[in-house]
């Protein structure tokens, strides 16, 4: 086995223990795609992990040394971008995909930005700070992979869709875990919504409070719905089966931004998860998605958009 091949294969066991949603869906790809998605994936899920003390995207620990943390994944990543070996499968991961798709320096720069917000204890005051970070830590990867599925790095508007989809796929996740990020000090609600609500941060996770988090789930997957429809008409312009495996990922997170408001105050009783059956009817929506005519592209008024890259 060549050090290419090792390396995929690796990262295909990072992936199905670190996001099982994304694994299900990346099955779509062809295959020299679907190699690529996991390399990328390796190196994201190893800057979370580095990031928050944690495994695969679980059991965090309470992080001493966060700028240490984050000055090795620096160091790391400048030397996969030099294409120089580091002897950690993430990194190496990342050299390869970056040099086979030509993704770009700075995608990979504006995804650690979110990083160094976590790393210094950031919080959001306004929605556009939430979407901001939405970006950083999950549009930037979007745009990635469209570099990756062949989407050229000057395509601003269609980078500006993939962008979308990760903001989608982020505010899904928050709505999902405020109770868990609350219970760890964190939130990534906007001050300003918590102040309209009369609500402190510190106080998120309190049981009496769960009406409340209910409003913001809500309005978070409103939010979500609106950058996945975005999202759609760029996924329209890549190959049939990149477009399914786009449009699958996006019903599954759909769902799962879609039970956090539908569920209400017992959205947080225990984790939001999809079984395989479910992730399946909602792959064959998306087949339909991916066959019928492009949905008719209305611009993306309202809707943030990331700084655009050279």
């Amino acid at each position: 086995m060549n050090k290419r091949d090792r390396l995929v294969q690796e990262a295909g066991g990072i992936i199905a223990e670190g996001s099982k949603s994304f694994r299900f869906a990346s099955q779509l790809f062809d295959q020299p795609t679907r190699e690529k998605s996991w390399l990328l994936y390796s190196w994201c899920r190893a800057c979370d992990d580095i990031t928050d003390g944690q495994t695969l995207g679980h059991n965090a620990i309470e992080v001493t040394d966060p700028a240490e943390r984050l000055v090795f994944i620096r160091d790391k990543t400048a030397q996969a971008f030099e294409g120089l070996a580091t002897g950690l499968v993430p990194f190496d991961a990342m050299a390869v995909v970056a040099e086979e798709a030509h993704i770009p320096r700075w995608a990979a720069e504006d995804h650690l930005a979110g990083f160094e917000r976590d790393a210094a204890g950031w919080a959001p005051q306004t929605e556009s700070d939430l979407l901001s970070y939405c970006y950083q830590v999950a549009g930037a990867v979007g745009v990635m992979m469209a570099i990756v599925m062949g989407v050229r790095p000057d395509d601003d508007d269609t980078l500006n869709r993939a962008a979308d989809l990760g903001i989608a796929f982020q505010l899904a996740n928050i709505a999902r875990d405020i109770v868990a990020d609350a219970a760890i000090g964190r939130t990534y609600l906007p001050q300003d919504w918590l102040e309209a609500e009369r609500i402190d941060a510190a106080d998120l996770a309190l049981p009496a409070n769960r009406p409340t988090l209910a409003r913001f789930a809500a309005r978070l997957a409103d939010m979500a719905g609106d950058y996945r429809a975005s999202a759609r008409v760029g996924a329209a312009r890549l190959p049939f089966r990149s477009r399914w495996a786009i449009n699958s990922a996006s019903r599954i997170y759909g769902a799962i931004a879609e039970r956090a408001r539908d569920l209400g105050p017992r959205a947080w009783d225990k984790r939001i998860a999809l079984s395989n059956a479910e992730k399946g009817k909602l792959v064959l929506k998306a087949f339909l998605d991916s066959n019928a005519a492009a949905p008719q592209d209305k611009g993306r008024r309202g809707l943030w958009t990331r700084a655009q890259s050279s």
